[in-house]
C-alpha cells in the first residue's frame, strides 16, 4: 500500500496550493492600497462587526494571531489614522479597536479590485450550487477548526444562498460573523 497516495493528502495539498495561489492573485490590490493581507484582514473584520469594533481580544481570536500580534496590527492601523482604540465602559482591563473613516476609506479604496479578483480567481468559477455547498463546507471546517473565528459577533440574519438563480449575490455584510476574505470566508 503506497502510504503517499492518501485523499487526505491530496485534499490537505490541494487546499494549500488554492489559498497560495489567491493569496498571490489578491497580493496586488493590497499593495496597491498600502495595506498588508492582516491590515486588510484587521480593517474588514471591524468594518463587517457590530457598530464597526471588537474587543481587542475577540480580534485576536477573529484574526488568529496573538493579543500581542494583534496589539502589533492596531498600534501601526492607529498610527496611520485608520483604526482607533476605544474603553470598554464595563470592564477597565478590555478595550476596542475600532475602524475610523479614513479606515472605512481606505476598505473603500481596495474593495472594488479585491472583489473583482475574488470573483475571477474564486467565486465566479463555481456555479451558484458549488459556491453554496462550498461556503457551507467551509464554515463547517472552519467551525471546527477555529470556533472561536466569530468571537465577538453578534447573531447573523438567517442563512442566505450566495447567489440566486439570476446569478446576484447577497447584500454584502449579510453575515457580519464573516468577513469578506479569501479564504477566510
Amino acid at each position: 500500500m503506497n502510504h503517499f497516495d492518501d485523499s487526505r493528502l491530496t485534499a490537505m495539498g490541494l487546499f494549500a496550493e488554492v489559498y497560495a495561489g489567491i493569496s498571490a492573485k489578491t497580493h496586488g490590490s493590497f499593495v496597491a492600497a498600502k495595506l498588508s493581507e492582516i491590515d486588510f484582514e484587521t480593517l474588514i473584520r471591524l468594518a463587517r462587526s457590530p457598530q464597526r469594533r471588537l474587543r481587542m481580544s475577540d480580534l485576536a481570536a477573529q484574526t488568529g494571531l496573538s493579543t500581542s500580534g494583534t496589539t502589533r496590527v492596531v498600534d501601526r492601523l492607529e498610527r496611520e489614522g485608520l483604526v482607533t482604540r476605544q474603553a470598554c465602559p464595563t470592564d477597565r482591563r478590555a478595550s476596542y479597536a475600532a475602524i475610523t473613516e479614513a479606515g472605512t476609506d481606505r476598505l473603500g479604496d481596495v474593495l472594488p479590485r479585491h472583489l473583482i479578483d475574488i470573483d475571477t480567481w474564486f467565486t465566479g468559477l463555481l456555479s451558484p450550487a458549488e459556491l453554496s455547498a462550498f461556503l457551507g463546507t467551509l464554515r463547517t471546517i472552519r467551525d471546527a477548526v477555529r470556533p472561536c473565528a466569530t468571537a465577538g459577533a453578534e447573531g447573523s440574519r438567517p442563512e442566505e444562498s450566495s447567489r440566486t438563480e439570476e446569478g446576484s449575490r447577497p447584500e454584502e455584510g449579510s453575515r457580519p460573523e464573516e468577513a469578506a476574505l479569501i479564504p477566510s470566508e
